[in-house]
């Protein structure tokens, strides 16, 4: 294991380009991440981008968490959309301008109107799943039961907080993304992520079973990685923009 993170990652958030279009709080957060062969998964990566690489691996990360809040550019609160429990699944990517991000291969939320926003607007792989996070003395429970598409799979934890601790090189590079890549109407898009540094703990994980991951088309080729949890922080997204013409898929 290196003792740094690799040369040129940008361990804090980059200023985010005006305007901020969604502000929201992300609270109760578990990282789970299982090592990933990057041969295997690059065929999910849109044009312009590949695997990010740590020490010749990459890496898929199952993220479930509360949304505690949603506010739009005016800063007005949504309260449908609001506060909701979502689960994350992401490949971690890197574009030719050396910009890291997150790949979604799918975002379990209960929330059913987020839908079709995401999924044809910014191409964001949202899928519709009963849900809950249920906090307790000392843990958390994670519960999701897929109702659209692949209806009926499955994803549950049951996570018992410890005390804070440092992250490694390997943790900073995982959980500092500061955008998200994804595709939309023929092009290649970099969606930019704003956040503080994940205050982070100690994580047991004392029940899980997971279909998601496998779902996917994504096979792990090694045992997971200790699992982290954070109280949350705010997480803010600026304005899309597309790879130029000729790393996108398109003509330059």
């Amino acid at each position: 294991m290196t003792d740094q993170v690799p040369a040129g990652f940008p361990e804090d958030a980059p200023s985010l380009p005006h305007p901020v279009l969604i502000d929201q709080f992300w609270a109760d957060l578990t990282f789970l991440h299982w090592p990933v062969d990057p041969a295997a998964v690059a065929h999910f990566y849109p044009p312009g981008t590949r695997p990010d690489l740590f020490e010749g691996r990459t890496y898929v990360g199952l993220l479930p968490f509360h949304l505690r809040y949603t506010r739009v550019v005016a800063a007005v609160p949504i309260p449908y959309f609001g506060s909701f429990a979502e689960f994350n699944l992401r490949l971690y990517s890197v574009d030719l301008d050396g910009r890291h991000g997150v790949l979604f291969r799918s975002l379990e939320t209960e929330r059913l109107a987020v839908l079709p926003v995401t999924r044809i607007g910014l191409g964001v792989p949202y899928t519709w799943a009963k849900m809950s996070v249920t906090r307790s003395a000392g843990g958390v429970c994670y519960a999701s039961t897929r109702r659209w598409p692949q209806r009926g799979l499955r994803s549950r934890a049951v996570v018992a907080v410890g005390a804070p601790v440092e992250p490694t090189p390997l943790e900073v590079w995982l959980t500092g993304r500061w955008g998200a890549h994804t595709r939309t109407a023929g092009h290649t898009v970099w969606v930019p992520i704003a956040h503080l540094m994940w205050p982070l703990h100690a994580a047991e994980i004392t029940e899980f079973e997971d279909e998601l991951v496998a779902a996917a088309g994504i096979e792990c080729a090694g045992p997971r990685l200790r699992a982290l949890f954070s109280p949350g922080v705010r997480v803010r997204f600026g304005r899309p923009s597309r790879l130029p013409a000729g790393q996108d898929g398109t003509p330059a």
